[in-house]
């Protein structure tokens, strides 16, 4: 019997520098794109300790005049995109490059977006909905968890209403992706921990998401070996450059995984938080994590304890379920070893806000690649059950 037409698509950047060192080739790829001016958007702290200067003298001494935009917040918002939109305008760049972790990336999304289509960052929010490609644009990577750096997605807060917009398509992939564990030094231990716990959930969403395919499965479990390894090593470390390393690896394979799988339950719900009350989304994503997982075990068990075993935990004697539920107590093991806060409450998010967050959740876009079916009362009892 025939089969029916399955088609899966694979996105990644035109090119990847990975390794030490790698960031040294910023301003050769700037001239390779063929910019004239830059402008770097990055955020206050790369600014502060002068990583953004640095940057630019790679840049101008390959010939690239460049303009630093120092305004991408946490959480990135429409405000900062108009903002950033004025400084490219106003100086006549031609090309973007994106200093940072997630924050910085989805702001340079944002102003690229913008930069090359008409009308306001609001109005392109959704899947495949940018007419124009962007400038010419490198992303470079200062965080081992969020992927931005090489995926088609981006995430910005509308400040009206205070909901995360979700931007996905092709379109807004950088063009060249730049990982060097150097950079990646400086990170103090509790962003170390949120941005790879951030890195271990795209890996496990993706690994159970509607859209895996076998070659996102590959990428995705060895985000987790990679994760469970080394992430405990950079926390306790940040001097480690191995660990460093590894973990650029590992965030890199678990945005391949899910720039092509999808993500879930998890994202949908650590979206609501962070665009409502600001909260950190690694550390969101970190408590949510395992009731994400407790929630879809019936929907894929063997999926699960594939996950389990990748952490780490040994199957013999035991069931598939058992063998997943291990895998669950593994992820809570590993994120009270890094130091994650045990609840929601712990980073102020209250119990009279579940309403809203989770009427915000059941619209959130991840929920349609979930491996299980979702309810807003699933999210109102996975809230609740997370405080």
């Amino acid at each position: 019997m025939a089969l029916a037409d399955q088609v899966f698509d694979f996105f990644i950047p035109s090119v990847t520098k990975m390794g030490i060192g790698a960031v040294k080739q910023l301003g050769a790829t700037a001239n390779f794109l063929g910019g004239t001016k830059a402008l770097l958007i990055t955020d206050k702290g790369m600014v502060e300790m002068g990583v953004a200067d640095q940057m630019k003298k790679l840049l101008e001494d390959a010939g690239v005049p460049t303009v630093i935009f120092g305004g991408a917040e946490p959480n990135p918002t429409d405000l900062n995109i108009r903002a950033g939109l004025k400084v490219y305008k106003d100086n006549q760049c031609d090309m973007l490059v994106s200093l940072g972790g997630g924050s910085s990336h989805d702001c340079a999304k944002g102003v690229g977006i913008v930069a090359t289509n008409e009308g306001d960052i609001r109005d392109f929010a959704g899947i495949d909905t940018v007419p124009n490609p962007l400038p010419p644009f490198i992303a470079i990577n200062t965080t081992a968890g969020t992927a931005s750096e090489m995926t088609r997605f981006a995430v910005i807060t509308n400040t009206d209403i205070h909901v995360k917009m979700i931007f996905a398509t092709a379109r807004i992939t950088p063009a060249v992706a730049i990982n060097d564990p150097v950079l990646m030094v400086g990170m103090p231990p509790a962003l170390t921990a949120a941005t790879g716990m951030d890195a271990l959930t795209h890996a496990i969403e993706a690994y159970v998401a509607a859209l895996a395919n076998p070659v996102t499965d590959a990428c995705a479990l060895a985000a987790i070996k990679l994760v469970n390894e080394y992430l405990p090593q950079a926390v306790a470390n940040g001097d480690n450059l191995e660990a460093r390393d590894k973990m650029a690896y590992a965030e890199y394979l678990a945005g391949m995984a899910f720039n092509n799988a999808g993500i879930g339950i998890v994202h949908a719900m650590a979206h609501q938080p962070g665009a409502l009350l600001n909260k950190p989304h690694g550390v969101c994503n970190a408590i949510l994590l395992p009731y994400g997982c407790d929630f879809n075990l019936i929907a894929c068990p063997q999926r699960y304890a594939d996950i389990a075993v990748a952490m780490g935990v040994n199957p013999a004697g035991l069931t598939i379920m058992e063998v997943a539920e291990k895998g669950v107590a593994a992820i809570r093991k590993l994120s009270a070893a890094v130091g994650i806060p045990a609840g929601l409450s712990a980073i102020g998010v209250k119990e009279s806000d579940i309403p809203l967050l989770a009427d915000n959740a059941i619209k959130d876009i991840c929920c349609l690649f979930n491996p299980r079916k979702i309810k807003i009362d699933d999210l109102t009892r996975l809230y609740k059950e997370a405080m």
